[in-house]
């Protein structure tokens, strides 16, 4: 009679022989335990009147005001722009930005120029390491009145503009900026998931009359399928997040109409301002918006693709 491990003893084999895996693991979870999980407890001040120096818990000295300062935010007279620049700055790159990547891995994975391709590659993951100070100091000099896209306008005729003092040109400065500084890094895990096709499923449709792009179409393109999936899971789960840091660079008061968005908000008034409470609720707003978009995004996609994170 075939005797059954008991669930302990089965699971006492499974981490013996992963043991090397779970030690790899190790630092990258007590990193995400020390500066994910345990800052999480700052949370509570979001419920408090706070300022530094005061205790998070004290019977006397804790003031407790409640939702206060989630009501007072969404009372505010920048509730409405804040949120709608925050999602709309996202949802461009979203909608212009997440298939560039794709695009690119795709045809890159049909250079057969082995050194034309390396050259390629390298020069497009080179503006990822470039310094955010640097890639908005180079997009300021390009877009003021005398720079390069001035010149290119005056050269077919027409008037030199300020762009960086027009509002409704900081969207498009803002998604151009960000694609292009990030396309080429992005395209990485595409390419590595193409690089892991069997290179006898492409031999057996050149039998069978497919010219490269149909290859490109049937092989390469479902090779990425589940990677495509995941990574717009994290994408919508980010529509209300933008990159604060790139922005502030970028914007000034002048602009604020359609630049200004939740993170430069909370830079000004949480950190600058001191006002910590209600950054901390602000921020954890958001957060809590991000994961139902998550959710829902994660829900339809393994409803309907069957991939998904969890």
């Amino acid at each position: 009679m075939k005797t059954i491990d008991p669930p302990r003893k089965r699971r006492s084999f499974h981490i013996r022989d992963n043991v090397q895996l779970y030690l790899i693991m190790l630092p990258v979870l007590l990193q995400i335990f020390i500066f994910s999980y345990i800052p999480m407890y700052g949370l509570v001040i979001a419920f408090q009147d706070y300022f530094p120096g005061k205790p998070f818990f004290s019977f006397t000295e804790t003031n407790w005001v409640g939702f206060k300062h989630f009501i007072n935010f969404f009372n505010g007279p920048y509730f409405g722009r804040l949120m709608r620049n925050t999602f709309l700055l996202s949802f461009f790159i979203l909608v212009f930005g997440f298939w560039v990547p794709i695009l690119f891995s795709l045809l890159v994975n049909e250079l057969r120029n082995g050194f034309f391709k390396k050259f390629v590659q390298t020069a497009s993951y080179l503006p990822h390491f470039i310094s955010n100070v640097v890639v908005a100091g180079m997009v300021l000099s390009f877009i003021n009145v005398d720079g390069i896209v001035n010149v290119i306008i005056k050269m077919f005729g027409g008037t030199a503009i300020a762009l960086n003092t027009e509002p409704a040109y900081f969207p498009a400065i803002y998604t151009i900026s960000s694609i292009w500084k990030s396309f080429g890094w992005s395209s990485i895990l595409y390419l590595a998931a193409m690089s892991s096709v069997d290179p006898h499923l492409y031999e057996a449709a050149k039998m069978d009359g497919a010219n490269r792009f149909k290859q490109m179409l049937h092989i390469s393109l479902p090779s990425i399928r589940p990677t495509i999936f995941i990574l717009l899971i994290f994408a919508v789960g980010g529509l209300f997040s933008a990159n604060t840091e790139f922005i502030l660079l970028i914007y000034n008061p002048i602009v604020y109409e359609t630049a200004d968005v939740i993170g430069t908000y909370l830079y000004r008034d949480g950190l600058l301002g001191g006002n910590f409470s209600m950054g901390t609720a602000v921020g954890l707003f958001i957060s809590i918006l991000n994961f139902t978009l998550l959710y829902i995004a994660n829900s339809l996609s393994r409803k309907f693709a069957d991939f998904g994170l969890w």
